[in-house]
Formats: C-alpha cells, sequence, structure tokens
C-alpha cells in the first residue's frame, strides 16, 4: 500500500472524503473515467445505467470505476414544455438542459458526469422532489458557487433546490426506498387559469367518500400489473409494489390525490389516478379495484378507463432514501441551499 506522507494534497483531500487509507489506495490514475473489470473500492465503484444511441438502457448495467467525487442534486422543474427528465437524442428533455448546465459549469464532458436521476417523470408530469447524482474528478470547497452558477445557467422551469456530498454508495435511483407522488384534480365547472398546467380539470361532480374507500384498496403490497402500460420497460420488472398511503384531500375546488409507495411502474399512478377517477363520476364501485389487482392484466382496467389520466396534474413530491445513504462524507463541503444576497448599509448619510 502507498505510503501516507507520500501522498499529493488532492490524494490527501480524496482520502479524508471518502473517509478512510483504502479509499485513497484504491483511487486510479488520470485519465478521471476508465472502464474496468477489476475489484475496486466502494469509494468509487458505482452502477451505470448504459444504453445504445448515448440514451441510458436500464436493461444494461455495468460497473464503472470512477476517480472522483459524487454529489447529490436535489431539483424541481415545471415539466410543461420538456418530453420528461430521461435523455434522448431529440431534446428538450430535463436530463439534457441540466447536463448542459453541468457541462458548462464544470467544464467536463457530459459522458464524464454520470448524471442520473431517481425517477424518469414523463413529458409534462411536474417535480418537486427530484433526486439526482452526478460525479466529478475534483472535490469543491465550497458547493455555493456551482450551486449558484447552475441556476443561472438554467431556464426558470427548472431549479436546483440543494446539492450536497454525497457517499460513494448512494445511488439516485437504485439507493431509493420509497417516492411520494401528488395527483391534482380541479373539480369545478370553470378552470383556475393559475392551475391548468398543474391540475387536471373534471367538471362532473366528483364523490370523495367513495374516492378514499377505493383507495384504501391500493394500500398494501400487490402485483400492479394491471395498472402499467407496456409499451416502455423501465428496467423494473417486479411488478409487486407496496402502497404505504393513498389519501384524497379536499382543498376546496382543487382534489389531490396522494399516493407513497416503494415504487412505481411505467405509468401506474396516472393510471390508478384514471381508475380512481371514474369511481369518483359514481360510474364504477370502489370495490372494482381489488378485482382489476386480481387479474394482473393491463386489459381489464382498459374496460373501464381507456386512458391514463393526463400528465400535467401529476407531480414528484420527494424521494425517500435510507438515513446511511444520507450521510455527508468526511472532509467534503457543506450543503448548499442556496445564496443569499446581503444589501451592505450604505454609508452616504441621507438628508
Amino acid at each position: 500500500m502507498e505510503n501516507l506522507n507520500s501522498l499529493s494534497p488532492i490524494q490527501n483531500k480524496r482520502m479524508t472524503c471518502y473517509g478512510g487509507v483504502a479509499a485513497a489506495a484504491a483511487l486510479p490514475s488520470p485519465p478521471p473515467t476508465t472502464l474496468t473489470t477489476l475489484p475496486s473500492s466502494p469509494c468509487n465503484t458505482f452502477v451505470r445505467e448504459v444504453g445504445s444511441g448515448g440514451a441510458e438502457d436500464p436493461n444494461t448495467v455495468v460497473k464503472q470505476s470512477v476517480d472522483g467525487f459524487k454529489w447529490r442534486l436535489l431539483v424541481s422543474y415545471d415539466g410543461t414544455r420538456y418530453k420528461g427528465w430521461q435523455f434522448q437524442q431529440t431534446p428538450p428533455t430535463i436530463q439534457c438542459i441540466l447536463e448542459k448546465a453541468l457541462t458548462q459549469a464544470t467544464k467536463l464532458e457530459r459522458k464524464d458526469l454520470h448524471l442520473v436521476g431517481a425517477s424518469r417523470t414523463d413529458g409534462g408530469v411536474h417535480a418537486w422532489g427530484q433526486v439526482a447524482h452526478f460525479i466529478t474528478p475534483f472535490n469543491y470547497d465550497s458547493l455555493d458557487s456551482i450551486h449558484a452558477a447552475l441556476n443561472g445557467l438554467l431556464p426558470p422551469d427548472i431549479r436546483v433546490r440543494e446539492i450536497s456530498a454525497a457517499v460513494p454508495e448512494f445511488h439516485a435511483r437504485f439507493s431509493a426506498k420509497g417516492k411520494i407522488y401528488h395527483y391534482k384534480i380541479y373539480n369545478d365547472a370553470i378552470m383556475d387559469p393559475f392551475q391548468r398546467l398543474y391540475a387536471y380539470h373534471v367538471t362532473h361532480k366528483l364523490n370523495a367518500a367513495v374516492m378514499r374507500e377505493a383507495a384504501n384498496h391500493f394500500i398494501g403490497t400487490h402485483d400492479f400489473s394491471a395498472f402499467v402500460n407496456s409499451s416502455r420497460n423501465d428496467g423494473m420488472p417486479n411488478p409487486v409494489k407496496t402502497i404505504f398511503r393513498f389519501d384524497i384531500v379536499n382543498m376546496g375546488a382543487l382534489l389531490q390525490l396522494e399516493v407513497e409507495g416503494s415504487g412505481f411502474m411505467y405509468r401506474q399512478v396516472r393510471n390508478m389516478a384514471a381508475l380512481l377517477l371514474q369511481i369518483g363520476k359514481e360510474a364504477i364501485p370502489p370495490d372494482i379495484v381489488p378485482k382489476i389487482l386480481a387479474t394482473r392484466d393491463r386489459k381489464e382496467l382498459a374496460k373501464y378507463t381507456s386512458a391514463a389520466a393526463p400528465p400535467h396534474g401529476l407531480c414528484l413530491v420527494a424521494v425517500k432514501y435510507n438515513a446511511e445513504h444520507l450521510q455527508l462524507p468526511l472532509g467534503c463541503p457543506t450543503t448548499s441551499l442556496g445564496r443569499h444576497h446581503i444589501v451592505s448599509k450604505c454609508k452616504v448619510p441621507f438628508y
């Protein structure tokens, strides 16, 4: 093992950040990112999704050894004018815009950032609590400057709310233990123009009580095959998910569906919302939910609702992780929550 006294200041800083001699010794020499099949320290190994054509394909998983530092982002966005989170060759997507800002702020290439999001939201879906991570081959003394730079480069409908150092074991997607989604319905004869981009307008008077009764049937561990669209393989073939809570909240004309679960498959939340809307209109009874679940057949759901609820009513509110994945590594900068500008006192007297 390399003598600690011979380590450069940069290597010493990396060793401190990742918490040990083994971490410092395991860091490879430049170039900063190298593909490897050799065993490596947990401090610099992570699982990355790799696909064809530059787009991420979750069906292909490789391990990469990365000489660098991992950073966690908390991101909010208005998804109205974007084609979802996932990178694709034809922009605009949230990941494309965020990667462009990161390449400008860090001076790194896209392939070296390894940006991964916790949830690959659909086009038109919003997020208040999207989580992502990226890699740099260098450390930061402070995160306030890059935080300000990113938000200065991003369009006003995308904002990085928080940047923090992440432990090597953290992965924005694979470390997630739960997610919270809200679906908003504006239930009135006339749509509030200020809600039109964030709530689905339903003029038929909905029965919130029967919707709550139906939502309770979703709670627990079930096979949700009947509520997933098969047009996209999201890399999570196990259809068994656990719903921890499913609340229907009245807020005047707004009816908010709040669902928290261990994970969700492609369009699962919007399909559940679509069925609850039909139940709220009293077109079908609440006990239809367990019957559809039992079939594990998407065609059975199609008998009662022809399409998923529109995307603009859906918002990713939060992604949950175990506490150990949210700990800050030793020697790394403190979390940046944004820089407040302070106006200094004027020294010229007023008359």
